[in-house]
């Protein structure tokens, strides 16, 4: 129950058991092009361009960057968390130029903000974290677009934390690029990206595709090339697209579990798992606050698979979070930098956006705060989230 990973759906795993074949198989194709066709739903897109970048999250995000910003580029990041930062390093990594502008943890940029950091800076690439867990917030993303086409820039978001769990609409809101990752709301386990570029992120990468020594035309663009070989979006596109072009031999049984994740997630309606997530979510809010918790950050944009909790004064921890894993086995998260002691950190995401998980979770954590010496209310957390679900329902 922390930020994640959490526990992966049974039906993800059980998918996963199936028996491996070759990757030229035609089930095998079969299955990447439903895999394709799955994530635009889960997207809510109609990118072609919607596959899988085969590692964790940060492959996904690696990739994207990488592909996108050729050195010497300027990228802008605004970091509203730890998860900006990442987004900062890779870039720079990349040879981006990168220019940053911060925000209290806790907080998220308006549009104003981000319109004027466009027009000072006008970057290639705008690369913006949606959900970012290490302080829960969720920055909306609605109205962006229309700033970087203002400004001639692309925009990125690094959704692995929120997609499935809070709205993303990449068609509606103009999003140019977006990756993901299992290990959250997508009830998966971690080693799968599923990425969707827009037309216009696929002509920038492909202006800068080269072909190998020995088997070039002549006709392809001639950019500065991308400098990773294993995520390079150029050839992992030739690969997923109708050439079939060998890149690197697909992780079938991660395969399989991107597309059960998809599967379910698109068999519930993307509308109705974000509905289960807000639920969930609200009814863990209110029973640690009926636990007598004080929540952190701007709660108008918490996300609503995860939320973030002061540590009572006095109260080590390290130590509650010990015992609700040893004698509960239930795990929950710190966070990083300022937040690290600070705040837990506590996840109701993908299988486990259940009400049994969230009353449970609710009723170890009372035993462990009592033990600890802190003064909570007998039953106001288990008794404030019902009243949620009773409220709803």
């Amino acid at each position: 129950m922390g930020p994640g990973p959490v526990n992966a759906d049974p039906r993800v795993l059980r998918a996963m058991s199936a028996p491996l074949i070759g990757q030229y198989d035609p089930a095998m194709t079969g299955y990447m092009n439903e895999v394709m066709a799955l994530y635009r739903g889960v997207f809510c897109t109609s990118n072609e361009a919607t596959l899988l970048v085969d590692g964790t999250s940060r492959a996904g995000i690696e990739a994207a960057i990488v592909s996108l910003v050729e050195p010497g580029e300027k990228v802008l990041v605004p970091v509203f968390g730890r998860f900006g930062h990442l987004l900062k390093e890779i870039a720079e990594r990349a040879g981006g130029e990168v220019v940053v502008i911060e925000k209290e943890w806790g907080q998220v940029f308006t549009l104003a903000e981000l319109d004027a950091a466009l027009a000072a800076h006008r970057p290639r690439l705008l690369a913006l974290v949606q959900g970012d867990t290490s302080t829960t917030m969720n920055q909306p993303l609605e109205g962006i677009a229309a700033l970087c086409n203002k400004h001639g820039t692309l925009f990125y978001t690094d959704a692995t934390a929120s997609l499935g769990g809070n709205e993303f609409l990449a068609d509606a809101w103009g999003v140019d690029a977006a990756t993901a990752g299992l290990q959250k709301c997508l009830g998966g386990p971690s080693g799968s990206a599923p990425i969707t570029l827009s037309e216009k992120a696929v002509e920038v990468i492909g202006a800068r595709r080269h072909v190998e020594a020995g088997i070039d035309d002549g006709s392809a663009p001639r950019g500065i090339r991308i400098a990773s070989n294993y995520l390079d979006l150029a050839m992992i596109l030739d690969y997923w697209g109708p050439k079939r072009l060998n890149h690197h031999t697909e992780a079938t049984s991660m395969l399989y579990a991107a597309r059960e994740c998809a599967r379910l997630l698109v068999g519930e309606g993307i509308p109705e798992a974000v509905a289960r997530h807000r639920l969930h979510g609200t009814a863990m809010t209110a029973g640690l606050q009926g636990l007598g918790l004080q929540l952190f950050g701007d709660q108008a944009h918490r996300m609503n698979n995860v939320v973030a909790v002061h540590i009572p004064e006095g109260v080590n921890g390290e130590a509650v979070r010990s015992a609700l894993l040893n004698d509960y086995s239930i795990e929950i998260g710190t966070s990083f930098g300022p937040l690290h002691g600070v705040v837990w950190r506590i996840g109701v995401m993908g299988y486990n956006a259940r009400k049994d998980a969230v009353l449970l979770t609710l009723a170890a954590l009372e035993q462990v705060l009592r033990a600890a010496g802190a003064p909570v209310t007998a039953g106001g957390g288990v008794g404030a989230a019902l009243e949620v679900y009773e409220a709803a329902g």
